[in-house]
Parts: structure tokens; C-alpha cells; sequence
């Protein structure tokens, strides 16, 4: 509900958190990690590699985490079995994709969970997003269509086109589901069940997949060990900076993804043409928008986030 008042509502910046700029930063490392697991699909099958990395992600958060697994309750058990199954979709689509399409293109099509997050609260939850979110996913969507060239713009996707949008779906429901769990749970245990339920659901489904396993290859260890750690490293700073920040405002940020991609991808020899700078400027100026708010609306939410802390 929303309260009418006399007087004008003006609206101000709100300063980004230090939660926020953690996200900020795993965005940035989110971002650099397709051409590698592009790479890393020259000497192994999508499902099998996404079981190994994951199986490396809770190996690391395990081991810095032991003493706190024996207090694992049911419920903290669940809630990481839904994330696992969640994330298992997200990388594994994602993946199975990146063996038929470009990195960049992949990111791209990857990131259009940013407008699914509000969609996927309002048609399940029956959370309607706000004004100023709604113009910035708005413009964070028109964005990464610009990013994604003329094939975005088309809609004619591919079988690997098609696997990235559902995993862009899986991905959404995978932030709502940490956003819902997390002031509930331990960040640590929850981080550790849902790494290692990705890692085994993969795994089960390399065989009905009809994967061949891949043969001895150091570029499968190190890549999959760089990207576990990496994998971990981002797993516990969602669940961590997530408790204190909006669905909504963390999609928003996560939305630069993209832009990171893309700029490994000119490192690596790719070239951005016009359309896609524009692109990108828009999702910057999404994530701007996202942060004006009415004064009012601001101290609505840090009273509800008070609440929650307290809770």
C-alpha cells in the first residue's frame, strides 16, 4: 500500500551499503568466469563439469565451516536443497548453452533474470514491485537487449539460446529463494547444503543426459578448482549480503554482470560494436534510477529493515 500525502515527496540517493558493494565485487568476478567455463567445455561435458566445481565450491566452504555443520537443523537442510536444485538449473542450462553460443551472448541472455526477479515475486508471491524499480529494470531489460545485438531484439533463439533463458529463470527464482531463506538460517551450513546439492544433482544427471565422462585433464582440475572457489566466494557473499538487501536491489546490481562480461570479453578479443556501449550505459543508468526514492520510502524500508535485525 502506498500513503498519499500534501506535501511533496523529494527524492534522494540512498549510499550503497558496504553489503551492496560486496555485490558489486562477486558481480565483477560473476562476469569473468564465462570464457572460462566456455574453455573449460573443450575437454568435458556441461553437467559433469558443473558437478566437479560445485563439489570444489562446498569442499572450500566445508572446510572453513566444519565446526558449525554439526549444528545443521532440517530446516537449514531444506532451504539448501531447494537453492542447490535451483543454482543446479541456473549453471548447468547455462552451461549446456555456453557449448553452442558465444560467452558474451551468453551473459547477456543469462542476465534477463533481471527483470524475471519482480516478475517471478508478483506472480508467485504477489509482491508488486515499486515505481522506481520497475523504471530501472525496465531500462536494465531494454539495455541488455541492446547488448545482446539484433538476435536479442529477434527473439529467434536457438536450442543453446533457449537452455540460457531457462537457466535465467532459475537463476531468479535461486535469488528469491536465498532472499527468502536468509535472515533465517546459518549462512555457512546453508551455503555448504545447497553447494554440495547442486554438485550431487549434476553429477546424477550426467548419465540420463548421455554425457561421456571426460579423460585426465589439467585444464578441467584448475579450471574447475578456480571456479569453485569462485563459486564459493559468491555463494557466501549472496547469502551473506542478502539479508540485508532487497531482491529488487541486488538483481539490479547483479545486472552490471553483463558489462563485466563483456569487457573480459574485448580483453580477450571480442569488440563491442556502438549498440552495445548504449547498452551498457543504460543498465548503469538502471542501477541509478533503482536508487532514487521517495524520502518517505526510505525510511519505510530502514524501519522494516530494523525490524528484521532485531528479529
Amino acid at each position: 500500500m502506498t500513503s498519499v500525502n500534501s506535501s511533496p515527496t523529494p527524492l534522494r540517493f540512498s549510499r550503497f551499503s558496504k553489503a551492496e558493494c560486496v555485490l558489486v565485487l562477486i558481480t565483477m568476478v560473476w562476469g569473468g568466469t564465462f570464457l572460462l567455463v566456455q574453455h573449460a567445455m573443450t575437454v568435458s561435458g556441461p553437467m559433469f563439469f558443473v558437478g566437479l566445481r560445485f563439489a570444489a565450491a562446498a569442499c572450500i566452504v566445508a572446510l572453513f565451516s566444519w565446526r558449525h555443520l554439526r549444528e545443521l537443523t532440517l530446516f537449514e537442510l531444506k532451504a539448501g536443497s531447494f537453492i542447490g536444485v535451483a543454482i543446479m538449473l541456473g549453471y548447468g542450462l547455462q552451461t549446456v548453452g555456453l557449448q553452442t553460443i558465444p560467452s558474451s551472448q551468453s551473459a547477456f541472455i543469462t542476465a534477463l533474470y533481471v527483470p524475471f526477479v519482480p516478475l517471478l515475486q508478483w506472480l508467485v508471491l504477489g509482491r508488486r514491485p515499486g515505481l522506481m524499480p520497475s523504471i530501472g529494470i525496465m531500462l536494465a531489460f531494454t539495455g541488455l537487449m541492446l547488448l545482446s545485438g539484433p538476435s536479442g531484439a529477434a527473439l529467434n533463439f536457438s536450442p543453446g539460446e533457449i537452455a540460457t533463458l531457462i537457466s535465467a529463470i532459475a537463476i531468479a527464482a535461486e535469488i528469491i529463494l536465498i532472499s527468502t531463506y536468509a535472515g533465517q538460517v546459518d549462512v555457512r551450513r546453508v551455503t555448504v547444503v545447497q553447494l554440495a546439492a547442486t554438485s550431487v544433482l549434476s553429477f546424477l544427471l550426467v548419465v540420463p543426459t548421455g554425457e561421456a565422462l571426460p579423460d585426465f585433464s589439467w585444464t578441467l582440475l584448475v579450471t574447475a578448482l578456480g571456479l569453485g572457489a569462485a563459486s564459493a566466494a559468491i555463494q557466501v557473499a549472496m547469502n551473506w549480503a542478502q539479508k540485508s538487501v532487497s531482491p529488487t536491489r541486488a538483481t539490479l546490481i547483479y545486472a552490471g554482470e553483463p558489462v563485466w562480461a563483456g569487457i573480459v570479453g574485448r580483453i580477450a578479443g571480442e569488440r563491442l560494436p556502438a549498440i552495445a556501449l548504449v547498452g551498457a550505459g543504460l543498465i548503469v543508468a538502471a542501477v541509478i534510477v533503482s536508487e532514487l526514492k521517495t524520502k518517505g520510502k526510505v525510511v519505510e524500508e530502514d524501519a522494516e529493515l530494523e525490524r528484521e535485525t532485531q528479529g
